[in-house]
C-alpha cells in the first residue's frame, strides 16, 4: 500500500524541523571526519526519519514509553546526533565518537549506560528480531506503547530476518513497526548486483505483514504522514512494515546516488565542501 503525501506541517515547524536537519546533517560529516571513520552514507540518508521519529513520532510522557531499535547500528552518527540534539546527552560528547573509552562508539552499545540507547545493536540482521521480543513482552505487560525499529535493505540478505517475519505475523505481533532503509545501496554496491532481494512488498504481504510505502523518505513530511498512517494500523493484528525509499547520502550531492558513500570519511577540502551544502543552525558541537 502506498501512501499519498500530503502537507501535514505547519509552514512554522516545517522550518525548524529543516534547520534541524542541516544541522545533524553537519554533525554526522564532522563526526566521522573527525576520526576519518565511519558510516556516512546511510546516515545521511535517514536524517529525515531520525527528526520526525524523536521530534514528532516517539511517545516517552508516560511510564510506558515507546521504543525504538536501530538495527542497522553503523549508521550511528545520526542515531546520536538526534539523540544528543533531543536532550538525551549533552551535546559535547558527540566529540568522543568512536575514540578509546568513548559512550559513542561505531555500533550502539548499550553497556555503558549511553541515554537513549534501549540495544546493542550492529550485529546484522538482529535487531528486528530483538524488536518483537520486546514488543512481545510489552504485551504481555500491558503496556500499550509500540516498538520502532529501522532495518537496512541490504540487512534484509540476513536470514534470520525472515524468520523473525515469519514469526511476527504468525503470533500476531502488531505493536511494532518496522522501517526498511530501502536505498538500493550497500558496501560492495547496489543491492541488485550483490544479492537481488526483490519484490519487498510482495514478500512481506506473502509473510502476514502488513506493508506501506513512502515514495521520497527524505522528505520530513512523507515520512511524517507514513509514520502516523502506520501508528493508526497497529493493534489490529498484523505487524506493520514502511519501505522507505531513501538516498544514500542525501543533502550532500557528491555522495548521493552511490555505494562510495557507505563508510569512508571525507577529506578536509571535501568536508568544507559538504558543510556549505548545510548551513549552521542550530549551533555546531
Amino acid at each position: 500500500m502506498k501512501v499519498n503525501s500530503i502537507t501535514l506541517l505547519l509552514p512554522k515547524m516545517n522550518e525548524d524541523l529543516n534547520k534541524f536537519v542541516y544541522q545533524v546533517r553537519r554533525d554526522i560529516l564532522r563526526m566521522v571526519h573527525g576520526v576519518n571513520s565511519g558510516h556516512p552514507g546511510g546516515s545521511l540518508g535517514c536524517v529525515e526519519f531520525f527528526t520526525i521519529l524523536y521530534k514528532k513520532i516517539l511517545r516517552s510522557e508516560s511510564n510506558f514509553k515507546d521504543m525504538f531499535i536501530l538495527s542497522n547500528g553503523h549508521i550511528s552518527p545520526v542515531y546520536y546526533s538526534v539523540l544528543a540534539r533531543t536532550g538525551h546527552f549533552e551535546l559535547s560528547e558527540l566529540n568522543t565518537f568512536r575514540k578509546i573509552n568513548s559512550r559513542l562508539q561505531g555500533h550502539p552499545t548499550n553497556h555503558d549506560g549511553l541515554p537513549g540507547v534501549n540495544v546493542s545493536t550492529g550485529s546484522l540482521g538482529q535487531g528486528i528480531s530483538v524488536g518483537i521480543g520486546i514488543a512481545l513482552s510489552k504485551k504481555l505487560n500491558n503496556d500499550d506503547s509500540l516498538v520502532y525499529v529501522l532495518t537496512g535493505d541490504g540487512e534484509l540478505q540476513e536470514g534470520q530476518n525472515w524468520e523473525a517475519f515469519m514469526f511476527a505475523s504468525a503470533k500476531k505481533v502488531d505493536n511494532i513497526i518496522v522501517t526498511i532503509d530501502y536505498n538500493g545501496q550497500q558496501i560492495d554496491g547496489s543491492t541488485k548486483n550483490v544479492l537481488d532481494i526483490g519484490s519487498l512488498d510482495k514478500k512481506l504481504k506473502s509473510f502476514g505483514w502488513e506493508v506501506l510505502e513512502v515514495n521520497n523518505g527524505n522528505s520530513l513530511d512523507e515520512v511524517y504522514e507514513i509514520l502516523n498512517s502506520a501508528k493508526n494500523k497497529t493493534k489490529k493484528g498484523k505487524p506493520i512494515a514502511i519501505i522507505m525509499n531513501t538516498v544514500m547520502g542525501n543533502g550532500v550531492d557528491f555522495m548521493m546516488y552511490t555505494h562510495n558513500w557507505h563508510g569512508i570519511a571525507p577529506n578536509d577540502e571535501q568536508l568544507e565542501i559538504a558543510l556549505s551544502q548545510n548551513p549552521e543552525t542550530l549551533g555546531d558541537y
